[in-house]
């Protein structure tokens, strides 16, 4: 067929021109100020001879165009000439109260979405009142033990026009049903809900640590998510893939993109497991990953894993949609490379890794805040965070063009190194019986801590030069006097707030539903028990989060991890 036509991009480009980018344009009009600009730029720009057929063949294949299979040049036809990415800043404290002052400040500041952060007790499913929650009640996040405080701090939010992301894994289930409860009683269906839950609860066993029950049984509660989303909460994203956590835990681009892609392979097994057809939730998994110092590696790695995706979806699961095969993913900047001293530098850091991110072609982004290494970021350290992307967005020319880097030499070669190295980790994982084998033998475990060891190692040889750290250090250098500190009264107004709560429910509601949600647990995994239902029917009765996950700590046990060395 190539003999028949030595210059295949032409027509194929034409044809995308007609088809899909007409029809986006359609949707959603390109930015006026984009006008000025070429669109895409493909190897028919470069030279003053067409490119030899067989590197024209090579660019259909391995990276085509924008909106369409293998996604390497983004997922949108049009990109961010219609529509920026959504600006988000993590964000939560104190008490629901405290947390929507905040989420409210960052929306009138041209914030486009939320994403929550939770305090350490709610993370791991204890109640403001246990005594393992004393001296974590609202530090590290927002408090949430109830219904009631779900609809605190979401009071005057629209929730069918703002998309809310929930950095919440494992009692992700209860969050999300607090919200869908909440959106009830204001008379937003949950089909018109959007936001996030992350419900990854794979990479806490390798990477963070905030897990309760085993891996068997927490894969089947997120799986059962999944597929309750897919049924009755369509818009919303039941699971957000996460690479960002193993990264910060020291794992490598390339690891972090392979023990991701795998951790998802678990889940859709479990998901099909239940009945429900590739076609009906993949298109609804999201992604968060991390974007860290190496600038070119960042930006090629997000080409690399959309391509990757797409083909595994395609190839391995059957997928025929191409919204089942788009990588959409949300990023953080680099928690870990923030540094306590000259705290400042963080700026340029997050600014060279949004700058990344960008070039790399992300749907949603929150950048790690200044002054985030000494403590919970301060409201001017979320605004700067917050201009720094307007004005990536705005002033420099980052945006009118897509996928700017396509056809580097070094990016190209980058994009395909990645890819090649995910793919092998991928595959031992799958040898191994899969991430959940992998996990509970410490194998994924011992790969990141080898990883950070070496990474460590190079930064107090010299090797890895940090600025500040390791070299051009100030000399008596002083920490900046306005750190964020919560109100020390947070845990006494939770508490009040949560014995008031239990004094004035429906006490025999609440151990009804509890009770359900008791013997659904006791069943075996499958399509007829799904957990989400009597989840949803003891948030509605004021159950508390608490005593949601103490039911499942009863029947499924704690987890105990392994010894790493």
């Amino acid at each position: 067929m190539a003999g028949n036509n030595p210059q295949p991009l032409i027509p194929a480009l034409v044809a995308w021109q007609t088809g899909d980018l007409a029809k986006s344009i359609e949707r959603a009009p390109e930015r006026p100020e984009t006008n000025a600009f070429q669109r895409l730029h493909t190897p028919l720009d470069a030279g003053p001879q067409p490119p030899p057929e067989a590197d024209q063949q090579w660019y259909l294949e391995m990276l085509g165009f924008p909106g369409q299979y293998p996604f390497t040049r983004g997922v949108q036809p049009t990109m961010y000439r219609s529509r920026f990415w959504t600006m988000r800043q993590y964000a939560g404290y104190g008490t629901a109260a405290e947390a929507n002052e905040r989420f409210k400040y960052l929306l009138s500041q041209g914030q486009t979405g939320l994403s929550v952060a939770f305090d350490l007790a709610t993370q791991i499913g204890y109640d403001s009142d246990d005594p393992l929650a004393a001296g974590e009640v609202g530090q590290a996040g927002v408090a949430i033990d109830s219904l009631a405080d779900m609809e605190a701090m979401l009071e005057g939010i629209p929730l069918d026009k703002v998309s809310i992301s929930m950095t919440i894994n494992a009692p992700a289930s209860v969050l999300l049903a607090m919200v869908i409860a909440a959106g009830e009683k204001r008379g937003v269906p949950a089909n018109k809900l959007t936001g996030t839950i992350q419900n990854d609860i794979l990479k806490e066993y390798v990477a963070r640590g905030t897990y309760i029950f085993p891996p068997g049984p927490s894969v089947r509660l997120a799986a059962d998510t999944i597929a309750y989303c897919a049924r009755e909460v369509p818009r919303w994203n039941a699971i957000s893939v996460s690479g960002y956590h193993i990264r910060d835990a020291g794992s490598t681009a390339a690891q972090e993109m392979g023990f991701a892609v795998a951790n998802a392979m678990a889940y859709m097994d479990a998901v099909l497991a239940r009945g429900v057809a590739i076609d009906d939730f993949a298109g609804r998994i999201s992604w968060i990953f991390n974007t860290q110092n190496n600038f070119f590696e960042e930006a090629a790695k997000y080409r690399a894993l959309r391509r990757l995706w797409a083909t595994i979806l395609k190839e391995q699961y059957g997928a025929r949609k191409p919204a089942s095969m788009t990588l959409r993913t949300h990023i953080q900047t680099g928690g870990a490379t923030l540094t306590a001293q000259q705290p400042l530098n963080n700026i340029a850091r997050a600014a060279f890794q949004a700058l990344a991110s960008v070039l790399g072609g992300i749907q949603s982004m929150a950048l790690s805040c200044y002054d985030e290494a000494l403590a919970l970021p301060t409201e001017e350290a979320q605004a700067t965070a917050l201009r720094t992307q307007q004005i990536i967005a705005h002033e420099i020319g980052a945006t009118e063009v897509i996928d700017p880097l396509a056809g580097s030499y070094y990016v190209e070669s980058l994009t395909d190194a990645l890819e090649a190295e995910a793919r092998g980790l991928i595959a031992k994982i799958q040898d191994l019986g899969g991430s959940v084998k992998a996990i509970e033998s410490g194998w994924m475990q011992q790969q990141i801590a080898d990883s950070a060891w070496r990474a460590q190692q190079a930064i107090e040889s010299g090797e890895q030069v940090i600025v500040g750290v390791n070299a051009y250090q100030t000399p008596d250098e002083e920490r900046p006097v306005g750190i964020f500190r919560p109100d020390p009264q947070t845990y006494r107004t939770q508490h009040v707030r949560l014995e008031t709560l239990k004094t004035t429910r429906d006490h025999a509601a609440v151990q009804a539903a509890l009770a359900k949600l008791r013997q659904t647990a006791q069943a075996p995994a499958g399509p007829d028990s799904n957990l989400m239902p009597p989840i949803l029917d003891a948030v509605r009765a004021y159950a508390t989060l608490g005593e949601i996950c103490g039911v499942l700590r009863q029947e499924w046990g704690e987890y105990e991890p392994p010894t790493v060395i």
